[in-house]
């Protein structure tokens, strides 16, 4: 553990507090056994006897004053460790990542798309309009979407629903936002696009990653119901998507747990030029 000047003031400080007769000489105790959990790295143990502190011996005020000061150390401590855990765990999820990313490839218009997506080679969406089914892809910032694509007699379909033999089933939300929920014609058929994301997608990816292994069919939902066999490919396509979304959202929140961790370094340390605070009875 790497000491600072102020850590070291401290235990000075936690050492010379005198050990007098009387209700106080247990807050002493307490300080001191907070400064043992807190060398043993149990941060938790430590902050739990700091508090018993105020609560036993409300008139203490030298053993408060300098449970605040270790307190100020621990929540230090604390972060330091939370930002260690996180850099650890973001090496090994970009060198995952870098091996996930082989399968996807990267679409972004600059002209109107802020971050890209990424979209499984092996069912791409480029050429998905061919067969009705499920195509997929992953948002640069980690959120999946699935879009059921359905062409010929239109159907207004807005909700899908994939089901395996053994009866179970995942069933998405309906869908009827513009942008989400559009159709078009060309000269020999008509086509239905519906994207589901965020709550409207309600785990279907996860089922279909899953059941991946075994048959599925999807039925999308409108006027009527039209049932479609999932390809192997498309399965394929939709679990890669589910992995690569479970991890881009995992890194995205490890950086923002270090982020937070930073800042909350930067505040304590700012703190430690203020004079103390005596917590009030």
């Amino acid at each position: 553990m790497r000491y600072s000047l102020h850590l070291i003031s401290l235990w000075l400080m936690l050492l010379l507090i005198p050990s007098c007769g009387g209700r106080e000489s247990g807050a002493g105790d307490y300080l001191k056994e907070a400064g043992n959990a807190f060398e043993k790295g149990n941060y938790a143990l430590a902050k739990m006897k700091i508090d018993s502190i105020k609560v036993l011996y409300p008139e203490a005020f030298d053993e408060i004053d300098a449970g605040f000061k270790l307190m100020q150390e621990i929540r230090m401590a604390e972060n330091r460790r939370n930002i260690n855990y996180c850099d650890s765990m973001l090496r090994v999820n970009y060198s995952v990542l870098s091996q996930l990313l082989n399968d996807f490839d990267y679409v972004r218009d600059s002209r109107y798309q802020e971050f890209g997506e990424y979209h499984p080679k092996i069912y791409p969406l480029r050429s998905s309009l061919d067969r009705n089914g499920l195509r997929s892809g992953v948002r640069e910032k980690g959120v999946l979407f699935i879009e059921s694509v359905l062409s010929g007699t239109a159907i207004y379909h807005n909700q899908i629903r994939v089901t395996a033999a053994d009866g179970s089933f995942a069933e998405s939300g309906i869908v009827t936002a513009d942008g989400l929920n559009y159709r078009f014609n060309t000269l020999n058929k008509n086509y239905e696009i519906v994207r589901y994301t965020g709550d409207n997608e309600k785990g279907v990816a996860g089922y279909i990653h899953a059941y991946r292994d075994q048959p599925l069919t999807v039925h999308f939902i409108g006027n009527r119901t039209v049932k479609v066999s999932l390809s192997d490919a498309e399965k394929k396509g939709i679990s890669n998507s589910f992995e690569l979304s479970t991890l881009l959202l995992e890194i995205e929140q490890l950086k923002f747990e270090k982020e937070r961790s930073e800042v909350l370094i930067r505040y304590l340390e700012s703190r430690n030029d203020k004079p103390t605070e005596i917590p009030a009875n």
